[in-house]
């Protein structure tokens, strides 16, 4: 039974998010850590992905049962029924948001929810079964956790909350778009309008190469606007550039697609889990100087 309701809520997509949550934490708190509200923080927004997750999962089933890599969910098996799918995750909802309402601030529980919102509302029920779109609004969600924990130490919609937006917002859609690639069959047969299936996979491949390209500049944002240091420069630099030529490679004649789709996802998440690290250590000393949004 356990394992049901474990599987149900995306332990992958969870993990990522408690690196992501906890690189943003850790730049804010610039090495004076409040260890409590770290672990509310992470702990309150995995539940609060968990429950989306298994909302996403019940809403998928139709969609999932079409796709070969999902075809094996418990919620399409029918091991766990709609219903309670959908009381597992309100229980974990109520016990994550309760843990953020509790422990953080109104800036961190307002993106929880934004991000929650986002996902299960607006790109699980509709965007991702009727536009092409829907990769972007899905990023939205995919880029709340870490303002999340940095939100939850600052309390402010800041500069660098803007920046950490952006940067995984940007992150998501070459990530995405690659999954999309290497799993072109499975969205096709599940009729998903997503981009390289709605408008092939040229432009798929100039959207990719565009998207790492924006997102490389975006994350130099920290580094020069005195958030981190010169170690997190030079590992954005290198990985961001390496993620770049990565992708320009696609363009290559003989070219496997499938192959390459692979390898651009595969290095997104060596990328974004390298920087999140490096932005957790490199902190810089001093608070930058620069504009809070209220």
């Amino acid at each position: 039974m356990f394992r049901r309701y474990f599987s149900v809520t995306k332990p992958g997509i969870i993990i990522g998010n408690l690196i992501s949550v906890a690189g943003g934490f850790l730049l804010a708190a610039r090495g004076e850590i409040d260890w409590p509200l770290m672990l509310a923080t992470l702990m309150g927004l995995s539940l609060v992905v968990a429950s989306g997750c298994v909302v996403n999962n019940v809403i998928d089933r139709d969609i999932d049962a079409k796709m070969a890599r999902t075809q094996g969910r418990v919620t399409v098996t029918g091991e766990i029924s709609a219903s309670a799918a959908l009381l597992h995750a309100l229980v974990l909802a109520v016990c994550g948001f309760g843990a953020l309402i509790y422990y953080t601030n109104t800036l961190a529980v307002g993106f929880a929810a934004f991000g929650y919102i986002i996902y299960v509302g607006v790109y699980s029920l509709y965007m991702k079964r009727h536009s092409v779109y829907g990769t972007l609004v899905g990023s939205l969600s995919g880029a709340v956790p870490p303002v999340v924990g940095y939100g939850a130490v600052t309390g402010q919609f800041d500069a660098g909350a803007v920046i950490l937006l952006l940067m995984f917002c940007l992150w998501q859609m070459p990530h995405s778009y690659a999954i999309a690639i290497f799993r072109y069959q499975d969205y096709r047969d599940a009729n998903i309008p997503v981009l390289p299936v709605a408008k092939g996979l040229a432009r798929a491949q100039r959207h990719i190469v565009f998207y790492i390209a924006l997102y490389a500049l975006v994350v130099m944002l920290l580094p020069l606007g005195g958030y981190t240091g010169l170690a997190f420069m030079a590992v954005a630099c290198t990985t961001s550039f390496w993620w770049l030529l990565m992708a320009l490679r696609g363009y290559r004649r003989d070219i496997d697609m499938h192959g390459w789709a692979r390898q651009v996802f595969a290095f997104s998440i060596v990328n974004i889990t390298v920087l999140s690290i490096t932005m957790a250590v490199d902190y810089h000393a001093a608070n930058p100087q620069l504009l809070v949004l209220n």
